[in-house]
């Protein structure tokens, strides 16, 4: 298990502080696949790095398994570290070793002999599915085959963590997906407890249980993945769910109403055909979207109400009655 504990890390230059992480919190539970999402400059790089200590936290404490890593040996922080696994969005391959040779790359570091090494990356190049690019260089292989490599090189040294730091953001869609149903197939077949840093929302709901979302270097909210999708609590969530393009669709500037679906029976019903031929009152429907949460489908919807205050209160009673989800957007 992971936990972080009023987590704070300032950078210091000449003429001012520059606080990256503030007091953050945070427990990650042993096999589950965590994600913290936040747009650019939020401070979830930096909050993943503090994890394994590659930046050191100015304050508070990094618990792993039981252990507070601020405090260990060096000697003991450098072993504690082959349990955690790290990729990044850059590769980080070495262009000068071919792809066996990166994957045994850490093992050599821990003093694993060479054909034990050899072995093991073997077995890993077959779990990612590039049995037949051993002998091939990272200059030889597109950016989805890289990624795949610098999955199996974090796994070598079998981490019982590891750290995805935007491990997508590089990709295009269709290679995005096939790595994150990787992780997933890693995370089921072996264990490994993943921590997915990323900007995207379809990242997250891919393949996540919980989410944290970080906004000007303070968790804004966190939860299961299903609720935080259906039902935001913060704004800066609501904007990272519901696209800039979608909000600015406005034809009347009436009052607007989120409704969310929840597995009910109501999630395939024409739920606002209904309302609108009940209640004899237009609707403006500026976003919808529905997506599947360990098998559940969940959904939700940002309507916008008439600007005749009549026709508006029809549909709000009408919605009182309904037995769905709603609260007015402010």
């Amino acid at each position: 298990m992971i936990e972080l504990k009023n987590l704070c890390k300032t950078y210091r230059t000449a003429n001012k502080e520059i606080v990256a992480l503030d007091g953050i919190n945070l427990t990650i539970h042993d096999g589950e696949i965590f994600g913290i999402i936040g747009l650019s400059g939020a401070g979830k790089s930096t909050l993943v790095r503090c994890i394994n200590l590659l930046e050191k936290p100015t304050g508070g404490e990094v618990i792993i398994d039981g252990q507070s890593l601020t405090k260990l040996p060096r000697r003991d922080l450098l072993k504690l570290r082959q349990q955690i696994g790290m990729i990044f969005q850059g590769f980080n391959l070495l262009e000068q070793r071919n792809v066996i040779r990166n994957i045994c790359f850490p093992l050599e570091i821990a003093g694993v002999k060479k054909k034990d090494a050899e072995e093991r990356a073997k077995e890993l190049l077959k779990l990612v599915g590039l049995e037949d690019r051993g002998e091939s260089y990272p200059s030889q292989l597109s950016g989805g085959q890289k990624q795949r490599v610098a999955i199996a090189r974090a796994l070598a040294t079998k981490p019982k963590y590891l750290l995805c730091d935007e491990a997508t953001s590089a990709l295009d869609p269709n290679t995005t997906r096939q790595i994150l149903d990787l992780l997933k197939e890693i995370n089921e077949k072996l264990g490994v407890t993943i921590v997915v840093i990323t900007h995207e929302m379809r990242v997250i709901d891919r393949i996540c249980d919980s989410v944290a979302v970080i906004d000007s270097s303070h968790i804004a909210e966190m939860g299961k993945v299903a609720e935080v999708f259906t039902n935001p609590k913060s704004k800066i969530a609501r904007d990272l769910i519901v696209p800039k393009d979608s909000r600015a669709i406005s034809t009347e500037g009436g009052r607007r109403i989120r409704i969310t679906f929840n597995g009910e029976e109501k999630t395939n019903e024409p739920f606002i055909s209904k309302m609108v031929l009940e209640c004899g009152a237009p609707v403006n429907i500026l976003f919808a979207d529905t997506r599947f949460f360990e098998g559940v489908l969940h959904g939700h919807m940002v309507i916008e109400l008439p600007n005749d205050q009549r026709e508006a209160e029809k549909i709000i009673t009408w919605l009182r009655g309904s037995g769905v989800n709603w609260k007015e957007e402010i």
